[in-house]
This record gives structure tokens, C-alpha cells and sequence, in this order.
């Protein structure tokens, strides 16, 4: 194992990894940290290119120690799709896509969930609990289905209905509130301190992170080792900008890519845009955002525990951060699936409407290379689309095109 401890984000206390710890004692979150030399010395590029095609390539990056603790649904390698319509329309000739609706359960939860779920699995773990905004239910439920171990899912009463189908069909026990992200979170840590259960809330948990952060594993070798020059990311809890940045820094760790980072662009909704917020007046951390609300529901986080994670890395990578209206949302959506053929999350198209602004105000030049990070598929959100085509009688003609 090439694990060498946990480190606060925040204080910089280390801890050791074989132990359950959720959070540092000052109540930041922990990060884990790797013997760099030893992967150097154990692992080349090329070899690679032999490996399965998923995130668990890149094993030696991960914290999970034992091969038979691998819990996978072959997650992972999502292809980078170039927008060869949109891209020279929109005066981003480079314009790419991961596309995580791809990804077993259909969303980029499915990596944290494998890796999480994995650790927790190694780590003797009966019982997790979670609050989630809908689709970490999903992917966590199928994961810890497949892991044998039980799983309480919190969420709002207004999520998605197919996220509670899902968590359903793979057995999770489910509760709604009447309520947000953050108030099914405070039920979650209320019965954490009773019960005794492991907290997979965001980022109160090492390991999902590390999961997360195969994105930014596959873009750097899907690019050659050479990094795009900005990656923009729907931004709600943070996590998996937070673990895009922590894979690119420790790629340069270990010399894989440049001193070169990629821009790392913030988005969120104008209706929940802490972060935004907080970029704009150079603030380290968020303030609680009051009254929260959008239609890309995955990214309602009202306040994110890793702010402060987020914001560090748009600060170091000279980036940025943008709130986008749900109406240009939902007029993204359609155009990535009009000119496409994509049916992006409404928070994966978030992303298209802000490379929007960036370009025409000249942030994104014309000769940038630019990826941006769907998170889950459209077809999760079916009533984003509204839909009225004519009613035929069965002797009618189809009019002309």
C-alpha cells in the first residue's frame, strides 16, 4: 500500500490510515497522502496501457489496500468527447466533454461511492450513513448493495423521484426532510452520535475524495500528459473539483505532467452561489446561503465543508468562479443535446453556459483548450424537458421538413 497517512486540510495534523476517523480534531476534513517515492519507483505511464479500463488503473494513486476489498461495477475511462458543432460556434474550437452520465449508476458518484465504499469495506465498516441532494443515494446504495454493507440515505422531499427509486431497488434504508441538503445532514449526524455509524457525508470521510480524483487522472492521460488549459466544474459540495486539483498536484509529484495547471473554473447556479460569492470578494471560506434554489438541484449546497478546499484551488490555478441562471441552465441543456446528441444533468450544462461567458468576455481564448465536466445524465432529470409534439390520427401525413 502506498498510503502513508491522513493530514488535516486544514491544520496540517497527520493521523494514522488503518483507523476509522471521519474528521481532524479540529473539525476539518482529511485528505490522505501517499509515499510519492514509492509510486515513482513502482510505476511507469506505460504501463498503463495494459491495465482495465477503469479508475482502478490507477490503483497505486488509491488508498484501498487489498485487492479483494475492490468493490467495482467498472467504473471509470470515460471517454473526453470533442464538441466539433457547439465548440467553433460558441468561439471554443477546443471544446471537450467528460461525460460522466456514462458511468455505472449515471453519475460521477459512482467513483467516489467505488472507492469509499471499498475503503469502508477494508476497514470492517457494517453500517454508513449519508444525507445527499439525490444522486449520491444512487451510486453509494448500488455500492455498498455489492459490498454487503447497510446504508441510511437522508435527502430533501423534493429530489428527483428516480433517486429514491434507486436507492429503493438496492435496498438502502431512505428518510426524506422537509428540508435541505443541510438539514437532512444535521438528522444524519444526530444518529451518527447515537448509533455509532460511519459518516459518508461529503468530506467527512477521507476516502471518496480519492475516488473523485480519478477524473483528474484520466484527463491528464487522455491528453497525454499534457493538461488542458481550463477545466470547468459544476460545483455544489466541491468534492470533485477538490479531488481533480489533488490528482493534478500529485501527478506533478510524481514529474507525470508539467508545472503547468489547468484554469480550474468554479460554476454554480445563481439561485445557491456561495462559492461564487466568496471567489468574488476573496474570501477564504462561504457564507451560508439563504433561500437556495435552482433546477440544477445536485448543486443546491447552501455551504460546502471543504469551501475553503474549492477556493484554494481556484486561487492557485489562477481560475475562476461563475453563477449561471437556471434559464440559460435549461437552454445549455438543450443545445448540447440538439447539436450533440448529449443529454447532459442540468449541472453538466451549467458548465457549457458559463464557458459561454467566459469566452465572449475573452477569459477563454480562442486557441484554449477546454474541458467540461458533465456529472450525471439527463435522463435523471426528465422533467427539465417540456415536451408538447402534434397528435396524429393514424391516416394522417407527416408534414414536409
Amino acid at each position: 500500500m502506498y498510503v502513508s497517512n491522513l493530514e488535516c486540510a486544514k491544520c496540517g495534523a497527520t493521523y494514522e490510515s488503518e483507523k476509522i476517523i471521519q474528521l481532524c480534531k479540529c473539525g476539518a476534513p482529511l485528505l490522505v497522502r501517499y509515499h510519492f517515492n514509492r509510486i515513482k519507483a513502482a510505476l511507469k505511464k506505460e504501463s498503463l496501457l495494459s491495465r482495465e479500463p477503469t479508475l482502478w488503473r490507477y490503483r497505486e494513486f488509491l488508498p484501498v489496500k487489498k485487492e479483494e476489498n475492490i468493490v467495482s461495477l467498472a467504473e471509470g475511462m470515460i471517454p473526453l468527447i470533442r464538441l466539433k458543432n457547439l465548440g467553433p460556434n460558441v468561439g471554443i474550437p477546443k471544446l471537450f466533454l467528460k461525460d460522466e452520465g456514462l458511468i455505472p449508476t449515471g453519475t460521477f458518484k459512482a467513483r467516489g461511492a467505488a472507492v469509499g465504499v471499498s475503503r469502508a469495506k477494508e476497514l470492517g465498516v457494517k453500517v454508513l450513513a449519508m444525507p445527499t441532494n439525490g444522486n449520491a443515494d444512487g451510486s453509494w446504495a448500488a455500492y455498498c448493495a455489492a459490498a454487503a454493507i447497510k446504508v441510511v440515505i437522508v435527502m430533501p422531499q423534493v429530489a428527483p423521484s428516480i433517486n429514491r427509486k434507486e436507492c429503493a431497488i438496492a435496498g438502502a434504508k431512505l428518510f426524506l426532510v422537509n428540508g435541505l441538503i443541510s438539514d437532512a445532514g444535521k438528522i444524519v449526524s444526530r444518529a451518527i452520535a447515537e448509533q455509532g455509524w460511519y459518516d459518508a457525508s461529503t468530506l467527512k470521510e477521507p476516502y471518496h475524495i480519492e475516488g473523485k480524483k480519478t477524473m483528474g487522472l484520466e484527463i491528464a492521460e487522455q491528453f497525454g500528459w499534457h493538461v488542458p488549459d481550463v477545466i470547468i466544474y459544476p460545483t455544489g459540495g466541491g468534492v470533485g473539483l477538490i479531488g481533480i486539483y489533488k490528482a493534478l498536484k500529485e501527478l506533478q509529484q510524481i514529474g507525470w505532467i508539467s508545472e503547468k495547471l489547468p484554469l480550474l473554473v468554479v460554476v454554480q447556479a445563481a439561485g445557491c452561489a456561495p462559492i461564487v460569492k466568496a471567489w468574488e470578494e476573496k474570501k477564504k471560506e462561504s457564507e451560508f446561503w439563504q433561500n437556495a434554489h435552482t433546477i440544477a438541484f445536485g448543486i443546491t449546497v447552501p455551504k460546502a465543508i471543504g469551501d475553503f478546499l474549492v477556493l484554494e484551488a481556484l486561487y492557485d490555478t489562477n481560475g475562476c468562479a461563475v453563477a449561471v441562471p437556471d434559464e440559460d441552465i435549461l437552454k445549455a441543456q438543450q443545445m448540447l443535446a440538439s447539436n450533440e446528441g448529449v443529454f447532459v444533468c442540468p449541472e453538466g450544462a451549467a458548465t457549457l453556459s458559463a464557458a459561454f461567458k467566459l469566452a465572449e468576455s475573452g477569459w477563454i481564448k480562442n486557441e484554449d483548450k477546454v474541458v467540461l465536466l458533465n456529472t450525471g445524465t439527463g435522463l435523471k432529470y426528465p422533467d427539465t424537458v417540456q415536451t408538447e409534439p402534434p397528435i396524429l390520427e393514424p391516416d394522417d401525413n407527416l408534414p414536409r421538413i
